[in-house]
């Protein structure tokens, strides 16, 4: 009897430790919404019809992103340039914006971080891509391309959205 009471307590424990770790990745911010809309509305209107953007929330994705890697290069700016953590973790946020193109080899120093734009991000996208290839004849029809799936990306996470 008390056996079963453990593995019942067992299991239990389980199942909240799995629903807390649900309720970590499913809370994850992905943008933040623009709270003074009048403003913002000229350049997210300019990226939505320059780029093929579907909606606002797609440039709050990207003006999200670019948030966060300008904030984590000004927070190592204030260190030390002999530091550790300056030296590991600033090569490292280097290398991956080298590595998706959105900065030079040439460029890579934290200072350049912090004249990157939203536009930066926006060319690398694979239908940005593809239209200026010539393969669309229209930055939305590259969209369509893409969501029929007569051009692929290489795989990620989040390719079914």
């Amino acid at each position: 009897d008390f056996d079963t009471l453990q593995q019942w307590l067992l299991q239990l424990a389980i199942i909240l430790f799995a629903l807390f770790f649900l309720s970590l990745i499913f809370t994850l911010k992905v943008f933040v919404v623009q709270r003074n809309a009048l403003w913002k509305n000229s350049t997210s209107f300019f990226f939505i019809g320059e780029y093929g953007l579907r909606n606002k929330r797609e440039v709050w994705r990207v003006k999200f992103t670019l948030a966060k890697i300008r904030k984590a290069a000004r927070e190592l700016l204030t260190l030390d340039e002999k530091d550790s953590r300056r030296l590991f973790e600033g090569n490292a946020l280097l290398r991956r914006l080298v590595r998706i193109g959105v900065l030079d080899e040439g460029k890579m120093k934290l200072d350049y971080i912090l004249g990157l734009k939203v536009e930066d991000f926006l060319e690398r996208r694979l239908q940005t891509q593809v239209f200026k290839l010539g393969l669309a004849k229209s930055i939305h029809h590259a969209r369509v391309l893409i969501r029929q799936r007569h051009i692929r990306g290489p795989p990620t996470c989040n390719a079914l959205r």
